[in-house]
């Protein structure tokens, strides 16, 4: 437990940070954001100024080193992740970083470790698990809605992105270097993420990676399967230079199955011998918003209210290192 407030850096406030995540840090009780950093001062101060945030950095340690930071979101992509995550950790500030956690599993098991020795928590960016439309699919899950679960399948396809067909200029989510790998790294682990929510943790996972487009080196094809600890199987297959965009989970069980997206607002749909029902859920304004209240709740009140943790996270690199062979 820190204090009553928490006060909040954050290092690369670019896109994601202009409505998903930045503006949840000032409307959460007991949160304010007070200091951005970019490698670009002007964008920095920019972000600064349009968002009423008191002070702005063009490096990181200072932003770290602040006395007025108390907790430090990387919002960087992940091949910085593990670096600032070791810098805060020794800083003794709370982090909480972006998705996918880092480029590999070994990276978020050296995260883990330096934000354990540090006495510091680590959470990790997969804001679903705090959703509304997820938390009722583990509530149907919880009260037996489909009986025993028996297997889950999950589908994701879409076109060619117009901005990963010019190869001197590519996004750098689809360059392994920077990203860990390609759409895969980026889009599945949401996926993969919610899976380890609601079904528990997968034991062993297995799969293919290919590039069949030729748009940049990073596998753009890659199916999977995985059995978890309970027993319940998984296969998932992803491809991202499709005719049309599909995104589709059904968890199956011996009375039922449960049919529900991972991106899309379309309704969460129960399917029982009795006909079948659904849920429907407006998305938050501010996407990361409820699991930035329960880290804030954890780091004022104590106790275990984020679902979304350092070992949860660096589950899911594991699964994405284990399904492309790394």
């Amino acid at each position: 437990m820190i204090n009553k407030k928490i006060r909040w850096g954050i290092i690369g406030c670019g896109d994601v940070t202009e409505k998903k995540s930045g503006p949840a840090f000032q409307k959460v009780e007991n949160s304010e954001l007070v200091a951005v950093m970019r490698r670009t001062g002007e964008l920095a101060r920019d972000y600064a100024e349009r968002h009423q945030v008191p002070k702005w950095y063009d490096e990181a340690d200072a932003l770290i080193n602040d006395p007025d930071v108390d907790a430090v979101y990387i919002a960087t992509p992940p091949g910085s992740h593990k670096e600032y995550t070791l810098k805060a950790a020794a800083a003794g500030k709370p982090v909480y970083v972006e998705k996918p956690m880092a480029r590999n599993a070994e990276e978020c098991s050296e995260m883990v470790a330096a934000c354990k020795a540090a006495g510091v928590p680590l959470y990790v960016a997969y804001y679903r698990r705090a959703q509304e439309r997820f938390l009722k699919i583990k509530e149907l899950l919880d009260q037996k809605a489909i009986g025993d679960v028996r297997f889950v399948s999950s589908t994701q396809y879409q076109k060619a992105r117009d901005d990963v067909q010019d190869p001197d200029q590519l996004p750098w989510r689809v360059q392994p270097e920077i990203a860990g790998g390609g759409l895969f790294f980026d889009l599945a682990s949401h996926t993969l993420d919610i899976l380890d929510f609601l079904l528990g943790p997968i034991q062993e996972a297995k799969g293919f990676s290919s590039n069949q487009a030729g748009y940049y080196e990073a596998g753009d094809m890659v199916t999977g399967t995985y059995q978890f600890q309970s027993g319940v199987h998984g296969v998932g297959k992803w491809c991202f230079t499709a005719f049309e965009d599909v995104d589709m989970n059904e968890i199956v069980g011996s009375e039922g199955r449960i049919s529900f997206s991972t991106f899309g607002d379309d309704p969460v749909i129960l399917t029982t011998s009795e006909g079948q029902q659904q849920w429907s859920f407006e998305r938050p304004e501010h996407v990361h918003q409820p699991l930035v209240e329960t880290i804030v709740k954890e780091l004022t009140e104590g106790g275990n209210w984020c679902p979304s943790t350092g070992e949860s996270g660096a589950r899911t690199n594991r699964v994405m290192d284990e399904v492309v062979g790394k």
